[in-house]
């Protein structure tokens, strides 16, 4: 007769089944199940929930040294993209679309020459002990760099010292208008007045109008011999 034991049998620990998959939760990387918490394309900038409640995104087709390139951009950032949207009374734009074009293509200009003051250190230079660093000179500046700043000399000039100030505080440091009449001592709403004048004027530089005026088309020009026709087949 074989005696049986009253305990339970013990049974070995299973181990992981490294097969299945685990839960995602967490993983950085992972596919979320919700379809608004989808990960974000590599055109999409990587910006938190809480800043992106406070900005108004939009992507926009920018020129580049290698051709167009759709980047996404903060219409909040510039007073000129926020005055384009407002209405008057009139019901009509606080600046045309011609004058926002002035503003923006002397911002692309000043961008481009580097003019924007330092907020931070400049690791690319040599460190020294005994002195600072001393500024970009102009041999190592490129010539694209170059241009720009040639181009911003040159739509200062156009517009005049009682203009050139306004649309370098406006267009290009993005202040508002309540910080230069606040800063200038000017009027309350006088800002709105003086920057038409100044857009205008920087519009006439660049040769933008608000009306083209002109043929609708212009005649086809050819190098053709006398008495030839041309002739699509």
């Amino acid at each position: 007769m074989i005696a049986t034991s009253s305990k339970a049998a013990v049974t070995a620990p299973t181990m992981p089944d490294t097969t299945r998959p685990t839960s995602t939760r967490g993983i950085l990387g992972a596919e979320p199940k919700s379809d608004s918490l989808s990960l974000r394309t590599a055109a999409t900038p990587d910006v938190g929930r809480l800043r992106a409640a406070r900005l108004s995104l939009r992507e926009q087709v920018v020129d580049t040294p290698n051709g167009p390139q759709r980047v996404t951009v903060d219409d909040l950032e510039s007073p000129l993209a926020w005055l384009a949207r407002r209405r008057g009374r009139d019901g009509r734009a606080l600046i045309a679309p011609h004058q926002l074009e002035a503003g923006e293509r002397l911002r692309a200009d000043f961008t481009r020459a580097q003019l924007m003051p330092r907020t931070t250190a400049d690791w690319s230079s040599p460190i020294s002990s005994k002195r600072r660093a001393m500024p970009v000179s102009a041999g190592s500046m490129t010539d694209g760099t170059i241009a720009a700043r040639q181009r911003v000399n040159l739509a200062m000039e156009a517009v005049g010292p009682e203009f050139s100030g306004l649309l370098m505080d406006l267009c290009c440091f993005l202040k508002g208008l309540d910080d230069i009449e606040r800063t200038r001592g000017w009027p309350a709403r006088s800002a709105k007045v003086v920057l038409q004048l100044a857009l205008d004027r920087l519009a006439r530089h660049y040769g933008y109008l608000a009306q083209a005026h002109g043929r609708h088309e212009a005649p086809v020009r050819t190098w053709l011999a006398e008495g030839a026709t041309f002739r699509v087949e």
